[in-house]
């Protein structure tokens, strides 16, 4: 089947070499439903596929093995990374003394632990050992951890340095991406049904639709060039598209693809294939957005996912009119009445289920009122909400103001109304650069999840062992468990417990708490606080009878609130 498709400039039509052409427009409907009727299958089917069985948050670090800043007395056999959901890991390296590095790819993945084989025995000094990984949300994340063997070193060079250049790469693509889909996807849904002449805005439109295609694979490499921490000149590497791939990201660019060709689509045809092509790519939009990213992953999934769909839609029915809107009051205003007419009646319910889900989610994604300060993601949704206040105020005076008067004829009004739709434009152009910003900043939300993981240690000696959990394991009030087994590991049924904790280097001496024994097996020792984050020395005063007490201590790492 061969389809053609004119210049917006031109009259549209969709010709076909079996013999069919616009003169048949029954056949050419039953064509175009059965070719829609597919797209729209695999659409949903794909929705369906990226809808994850559980809920994850933005990946953090909880603990490592060795612990970061640990001085060891001889080469470990393994590391372990633990995070706060399971990870898949892109790139494991461990730096040496010498700033030589050495790629780590024998691992294995255990519920939320990364547990690494060292494949050599390493030397004196201080070592590196960094990571980068990509979380189920779609977002890579790294970092590194520095341990020492027998005594510390100079620091070899490693970390994360900021590619800036990737970055701002990444966040264009964003932008492209969301203009094709809100401007592009959401302007083809209002020429189908809003405007009385579809033709008019059809270029911009097709224009918007063009640079969101072009954007979303290209996003998409960048996707995978920032999970491998590699540079933008390795787009092209096939590693590059594997990795991108692997990430819940591939569903957002593969349902948008889709949702951008149905829009496209829509641009010609019969008025009704171009409803229901239209209808599909706006569904298509929140559906793409509803498939991966910080908001769609957060808990609850049955809340969460149906609100990022709705909350997209919205945003695609709205930034789409207005450019087909505002042209068409400029070049035609007579025939633009009704456009505006079907536009203002609608636009009320729309901006209703926008505001309600954007609350809801960001509700959500900040959890306290303070994080709106005192985290980057916090500081975004405050601008974010600044320009929407803005949009929303102009809106409002368009709404209860300049349309009715623009309806009656005024030509005056109608210029005014014109200019005003350009200012909704640019500041919904401003918003979706803010919104691109977030690919960048774990919500508070998640930091909270990592916040609230125990600090975890396992001390181990000859007469006896332990497993210490400190929970939350940051400074404030905690509580902390406590398992005990002799030293190969069988049962050891102490008579009593002592957690003590120091921090000689902040001068705190010994705190000590008797722990109690809740009968599941574990001493626990409920309402300690932690005064300060860092390293405490953690000791377990362990009474085995009557005349042996075995001390086994360990250094803990404490993080800040």
């Amino acid at each position: 089947m061969i389809f053609r498709w004119r210049a917006p400039s031109g009259r549209a039509t969709i010709s076909c070499c079996d013999g069919m052409n616009a003169a048949q427009p029954s056949s050419t409907i039953r064509l175009h439903a059965g070719l829609l009727s597919w797209l729209v299958a695999v659409l949903v089917a794909m929705a369906v596929l990226a809808m994850p069985g559980r809920a994850f948050a933005h990946a953090a670090l909880v603990a490592t093995d060795p612990a970061d800043g640990a001085v060891l007395t001889q080469s470990p056999a393994k590391f372990s990374l633990t995070f706060s959901e399971p990870v898949s890991p892109l790139v494991l390296t461990l730096v040496r003394p010498d700033g030589s590095q050495l790629a780590l790819t024998s691992f294995r993945l255990n519920d939320q632990t990364v547990e690494i084989d060292n494949p050599e025995t390493l030397k004196s000094g201080t070592h590196v050992l960094s990571w980068r990984v990509v979380s189920v949300d779609g977002h890579p994340v790294g970092g590194s951890a520095l341990f020492s063997i027998g005594a510390p070193s100079a620091a070899p060079v490693a970390g994360e340095a900021v590619d800036w250049t990737l970055r701002g790469a990444i966040w264009v693509a964003r932008l492209f991406l969301y203009a094709g889909l809100f401007l592009g996807a959401g302007g083809a849904f209002a020429l189908a049904w809003l405007a009385e002449d579809w033709r008019r805005g059809q270029r911009l439109v097709a224009s918007a639709l063009l640079c969101g295609l072009v954007a979303a694979p290209v996003s998409l490499g960048l996707q995978g060039l920032d999970g491998l921490g590699a540079p933008l000149a390795r787009l092209a590497a096939p590693t590059v598209w594997k990795t991108a791939l692997e990430t819940s990201y591939v569903w957002t660019v593969l349902i948008g693809l889709i949702a951008l060709g149905l829009a496209l689509l829509s641009l010609a045809g019969p008025a009704g294939f171009r409803k229901l092509s239209a209808s599909a790519a706006l569904l298509g939009v929140g559906a793409a957005l509803a498939a991966s990213g910080h908001a769609s992953a957060a808990e609850p999934q049955w809340l969460t996912r149906p609100l990022v769909f709705l909350h997209g839609t919205a945003i695609a029915f709205w930034a789409g009119s207005l450019a087909p809107l505002g042209l068409a009051l400029r070049q035609q205003p007579a025939e633009a009445k009704a456009f505006l007419r079907r536009f203002s009646r609608a636009i009320l319910p729309v901006v209703a289920v926008l505001a309600a889900s954007g609350i809801v989610l960001a509700i959500i994604q900040v959890e306290q009122p303070a994080a709106l300060i005192n985290t980057s993601y916090g500081r975004l949704l405050l601008l974010k909400l600044a320009l929407l206040l803005f949009l929303f105020t102009l809106a409002a005076v368009n709404r209860w103001t300049l349309t009715a008067p623009a309806e009656a004829g005024d030509t005056e009004v109608q210029r005014r109304l014109v200019r005003s739709i350009g200012i909704e434009v640019v500041i919904v152009l401003a918003i979706f650069g803010v919104a691109a910003g977030w690919r960048f900043t774990p919500p508070p939300r998640a930091l909270a999840i990592a916040a609230a993981q125990p600090a975890s240690i396992h001390i181990h000696t000859l007469k006896a062992m332990a497993d210490l959990s400190i929970t939350p394991g940051h400074a404030g009030e905690v509580a902390a468990s406590m398992m005990i087994m002799t030293g190969d590991f069988g049962p050891l049924d102490a008579k009593a417990v002592t957690l003590v904790l120091s921090k000689p280097d902040s001068g705190i001496e010994p705190i000590k708490r008797p722990a109690t024994k809740p009968g599941d097996g574990t001493w626990r020792v409920d309402n300690l606080v932690i005064p300060l984050p860092g390293r405490w020395n953690a000791r377990l005063d362990i009474l085995v009878s009557d005349f042996e007490v075995v001390k086994i201590e360990a250094p803990i790492d404490i993080r800040g609130e």
